[in-house]
Parts: structure tokens; sequence; C-alpha cells
């Protein structure tokens, strides 16, 4: 099955910046990490936005997929037999990006790689979100090794250049085509690229240099986050490789709702019943805000579904300007009324004007 093109696993166009890819990678490597998408192929699709991402990231290999395509990317550089003209560009791009003629760099880094990010979601109620808190967790970690510093050997007198690759973390192969003579480049099978081999590896990560840990963080969740805002713990997701450090870990915060409350960006919403008798004589009534109850002066006539705005009772937060709080009033008309109750009402109705509301209302509508 032919391979996707890298742009459009990370949902980009050709040309796309570093940042944009790089957002790009975030957010589809989000979407599909096994811990957290557990659908069917998801796994799949995180290996090869991964893959996309570790090309489109380094400019050398950008550079040499932009002009070459996924030929240039196979076999260290090598893109297999020659079956005539048609294949002619994809052999001379992978020759050529691998080293054609001997004169080309190597497309696979032995120094330091950062690892992978790694992502995370997190609940948590509203008035935490509000208010922000502190959230321990625990979680699995490759660390770099504290008695070796990453090196995986017992000592610095154990670390040698490797000599299959002489330190370069590659290694060069010749084949012979029908044009000529060209070469290729591989990564080292001996040192795996780093151009270094140990001696005798430390007794601790027995030549790993990282250690597999299980460890508690406390994670700050700053007051006024939304939902679906992102916390980065730095350096704590995948291991890197060759001494790289760590990604990092990102932890999506997912808001749980509120009873009463309704979070509009830094603004907060919520509904109040009074009754008709005092939606029409006014009255004052004590609102709950995240902060606490406010009295709030109900004027005479108010109306269904009219709002008053309580201000700077909003979300406060941690940059901008805090939100307000806005009340919507409802009216709630008794279902069941006394004897007594029902007495005072033919009363009013009897000293209201001839024409009632609904009579209005038809007379508007026959012209």
């Amino acid at each position: 099955m032919s391979k996707r093109d890298y742009y459009e696993v990370l949902g980009l166009s050709k040309g796309a910046s570093d940042d944009d890819i790089k957002k790009a990678y975030r957010k589809m490597a989000k979407k599909y990490h096994p811990d957290v998408n557990k659908e069917a192929g998801a796994e799949e699709k995180f290996k090869e936005v991964n893959e996309a991402y570790e090309v489109l990231s380094d400019p050398q290999k950008k550079a040499t997929y932009d002009q070459f395509g996924h030929a240039g990317m196979e076999n260290g550089g090598f893109g297999g037999g020659f079956s005539g003209f048609d294949d002619f560009s994809d052999i001379f791009g992978s020759f050529f990006g691998g080293g054609f003629g001997g004169g080309g760099r190597s497309r696979q880094s032995g120094g330091p790689r950062k690892g992978n990010d790694r992502f995370m979601q997190m609940r948590i109620d509203f008035m935490d979100a509000i208010f922000g808190k502190e959230e321990e967790i625990t979680i699995d970690v490759d660390e770099q090794c504290t008695a070796c510093g990453g090196s995986g050997a017992y000592s610095k007198n154990d670390i040698h250049t490797c000599k299959t690759c002489g330190g370069s973390g590659h290694v060069t192969s010749q084949t012979r085509t029908p044009f000529g003579m060209f070469q290729s480049q591989s990564v080292c099978p001996d040192c795996g690229g780093s151009g270094k081999s140990i001696a005798k590896k430390c007794d601790k990560c027995h030549g790993r240099g990282y250690e597999h840990k299980r460890i508690k963080l406390n994670i700050k969740i700053p007051a006024g986050i939304q939902s679906g805002q992102q916390v980065r713990v730095a350096q704590k997701g995948e291991r890197g490789s060759n001494g790289g450090s760590n990604g990092d870990l990102y932890i999506e915060i997912l808001v749980s709702r509120h009873k009463i409350f309704t979070r509009d960006g830094n603004d907060i919403r919520i509904s109040i019943p009074i009754s008709a008798v005092d939606a029409t004589l006014g009255c004052k009534v004590d609102v709950p805000t995240v902060y606490g109850d406010v009295e709030l002066s109900i004027p005479a006539g108010t109306q269904y579904g009219q709002q008053f705005r309580l201000r700077g009772k909003g979300v406060k937060p941690q940059r901008g300007v805090q939100g307000d709080q806005f009340v919507e009033v409802t009216i709630e008309i008794p279902n069941k009324i006394s004897g007594e109750e029902k007495e005072l009402y033919e009363r009013i109705r009897k000293k209201q004007a001839q024409e009632s509301p609904f009579d209005k209302f038809k007379k508007a509508f026959k012209k």
C-alpha cells in the first residue's frame, strides 16, 4: 500500500511553516494517541503522524522530501532497484539526498535528539477551573540515568569511537548501476547512529542510558482555564535518543458542567425563577455567583427572559479582563391556586383596561 503524503497526514499544505507543522503534529498526535483514542486503527494513525513529523520537522529531511517525495526517504536515501526511465528521477533523488558522488551529508543524525511529546486528559470540576487548583497524578516515565548521565557507560573512559562508522553514525555503501557507481548512506548497525561504542556498561541502567520510573507530579491548574486548553509539563514526555532530553507532557483539561452556572468565555450565565407577582411589583433577590450570593434588585414590570448584569462577577483569567455574570429571569406561573388567590386575581383582571394584551394581538393580526 502506498504511503499518504506527509503534509496530508498532518492536514497541511506544502510549504507550511515550522510552527504550523509543530502545531498540526500536536493536534493530530493528541487525537490519535493510544492513551486517549481507543478506536480501531488509532495506533496506526498515531505512528503515521509521528513518521510524518519526524521527516517534516527535520529541515534536511523536509527539503529532500519536498523535492523527491517518499522515494527520497527509502533505505537511508537509496530508493531501490532500477526499472526504467520513469524511476530514474526517484533513484537520482535518493542518491543525491544520501550523498551523490560521496559529497552529501547523512540524513541520520548521531547527535542528541529530543523525544516525542506525550498527551493525556484530565477532568476537573467547574469551580476548580474558576479558581485553579493543584492535582496530583501518577505517570510512568523514562528519565535520564542519574549514574551515567544518559551515556550508558560505566565511566567516561568506557566510551569509545565506533570502529564501524568512525564516529559519524552512518555507513556508506556503493552500488553499481547502468549510469555508473553511486553511493548511499544508512545508520550504522553497530552503534545505532550514536557514533560511539561502550566498553563497559553502566551498572544502574545496563547501558540503556535511562531509567523507567513511576512518579507523582503536582499539576498546577491555572485559574480561569477553559475546556480544551492544555497544561504543559516540561520533559515528562517520551524519552530522547543519543542523550537528548525527553519530550514534554501536554495535559488537556476537560471541565465538567455545573448544575447552575454556564460559562460563556469569561462571562458566567445563570437563570433564576421569580413569581408573576414579583415580576409585576418588583423585588430583591439574593443571586448565587461563584464568589457568593449578591443582592439583585428586580424592577417592577420585569418581563420573561429579561437579563441583568452583575459586573465583575465572571471569570478572572490570568491575562485579560474579568468577565461579568448575566442573570436571566424566568417567570413561574402556579399550577394551582387557592380560592382566596383566585378571587384576588379576578379582581385584578376586572380592574385592568378593557383591552387585554391578547385583544391587542388579535387586533394587530387582523390589520
